[in-house]
């Protein structure tokens, strides 16, 4: 009898914890997946500046953050999309795949993940960081730790070259992502989103990442800046650079727009319409049923 009872209470409490609220699903599975790629991300980082190059390089970085980013699809991605990035949710409203009303859920998630990621690392690595720098924390020069945490410009790098930067950081992140969504193209195969996600970040890493760090992502970049304002850095971290910060904040909105519609306008709007396609798919084994998608794409996960 007693073993029923418990039987019978174990899925009542199950139950009573399960949340069936859309936004507060949202909200948690956007702040864990953003806090895991967050985590991942700048652990590489940290380990790559304390470590004086023993543990890690410039690539390691790239590669670490295409891996977090794949692993924080999996985390999220049927859940919120697991955008990760406050500057795709933006896009995915200006082309109607997401509701309006569901951005401040989103950014709010996003910005809570990667705060709690810094506060997570700097925990974690405060002896490594300590040891560094002597327990001097600052923004530049040539033990500087803030780096760790936000992204900030190269000496050479004006603010003019370092906002065209971000645009075409996140512009060609959208562009990709667009391509990998589009069921009427050439999609990732089913299940292989985090991969492909992962890739197109590490691509722009290697490629594009040397001027600013490509922090392409506003949430990304304000939180752990934030906390690092609050955690011994000071204001510098929103003085340095010519007042750096409020760039990658701006710029990936304006680029993750752009490039989504560059691969509209070039690509996908001229598309064939769906009649001609079934005609086509029955001569060519290749095409994609797109009985099975709803308006010809799915969710962009990033």
């Amino acid at each position: 009898m007693e073993d029923g009872i418990r039987g019978h209470m174990a899925p009542t409490v199950v139950s009573m914890l399960k949340i069936k609220n859309e936004c507060i699903r949202v909200v948690l599975a956007e702040t864990l997946c953003t806090f895991i790629m967050m985590v991942f991300g700048l652990g590489c980082i940290a380990q790559v500046v304390t470590g004086n190059g023993f543990f890690g390089e410039y690539l390691s970085i790239n590669i670490g953050f295409g891996l977090s980013v794949a692993m924080g699809v999996h985390i999220g991605g049927k859940v919120s999309g697991a955008h990760m990035n406050a500057a795709v949710s933006f896009t995915m409203c200006v082309f109607g795949r997401l509701r309006w009303k569901m951005l401040p859920l989103y950014v709010f998630a996003q910005f809570l993940g990667s705060f709690l990621a810094a506060g997570t690392i700097f925990t974690l690595y405060y002896d490594a960081i300590h040891h560094y720098c002597g327990g001097n924390f600052t923004v530049s020069g040539p033990k500087a730790t803030a780096g760790i945490f936000a992204t900030y410009p190269a000496p050479y790098i004006s603010i003019y070259t370092g906002f065209f930067d971000q645009v075409l950081g996140t512009a060609m992140l959208l562009l990709c992502l667009m391509a990998l969504s589009d069921q009427r193209n050439q999609p990732v195969v089913a299940g292989g989103e985090p991969l492909g996600v992962g890739l197109v970040v590490l691509l722009i890493g290697v490629s594009l990442g040397s001027n600013s760090g490509y922090a392409i992502n506003p949430t990304r970049d304000l939180g752990p800046r934030v906390f690092t304002l609050m955690a011994g850095w000071g204001m510098e971290v929103f003085r340095a650079g010519n007042g750096w910060w409020w760039v990658p904040l701006v710029a990936p909105f304006i680029g993750g727009v752009t490039g989504a519609l560059i691969y509209k306008a070039f690509v996908e709007l001229h598309h064939p319409d769906l009649k001609s396609t079934k005609t086509q798919s029955t001569e060519d084994p290749e095409c994609v049923p797109l009985e099975k998608y709803k308006n010809g794409t799915t969710e962009i996960s990033v």
